[in-house]
């Protein structure tokens, strides 16, 4: 049986000590398990655990954001960024090959070139995650079938607004519907 998860967390870069992310203090990461809308090296860990129960969790690149590849790193000409006032480590958002978005970041530019990195911005790092269950329920047959916590009711009818889910475990923007992308990105 799927359930609706409730979590606080604490992310950090576990080789740096990094802060990377966290939603203590504010409203808990909620996700129906099962649905991959969390990163997998922590939702594994996460449905063994009880409302209440507290665990530091690392997760390895491979069960995360994947590993950095060299291949994902792209110079296109600076003119097909007309209009737009570069910085390095900006994160522009475009539409790929199948229509979806995609994420890059300004690695660098010259006049001429811009290089472009399409890897995750957590591709490569291995996290430590301090997690509390905060709520734990079964998931209701609306929010299995929709995927969204609380059904589309809660939604007002509309569509998901801030899912995370997609092939990588990203929410799309680095961060889960409720915070940053550490957690459910």
């Amino acid at each position: 049986m799927s359930k609706v998860i409730g979590i606080e967390y604490n992310l950090k870069d576990a080789n740096t000590g990094e802060q990377l992310d966290s939603n203590v203090g504010g409203a808990p990461l909620e996700f129906i398990s099962g649905k991959g809308q969390i990163i997998p090296g922590l939702e594994s860990k996460v449905i063994e655990m009880a409302e209440n129960d507290k665990a530091d969790v690392l997760v390895q690149p491979a069960d995360a954001y994947g590993e950095f590849s060299e291949e994902a790193m792209q110079v296109l000409p600076r003119e097909q960024f007309a209009g737009i006032e570069l910085t390095e480590g900006m994160t522009l958002y475009g539409t790929g090959e199948q229509g979806e978005t995609v994420q890059v970041n300004v690695k660098s530019f010259t006049d001429e070139e811009v290089t472009i990195d399409y890897n995750h911005p957590m591709a490569g790092k291995t996290l430590m995650f301090s997690v509390t269950i905060l709520s734990l329920r079964d998931a209701t047959e609306e929010e299995i079938q929709t995927g969204v916590v609380g059904g589309m009711a809660a939604m007002g009818g509309g569509g998901c607004c801030g899912g995370q889910g997609n092939d990588e475990g990203s929410c799309g923007s680095e961060q889960p519907a409720k915070s940053h992308g550490g957690c459910g990105c």
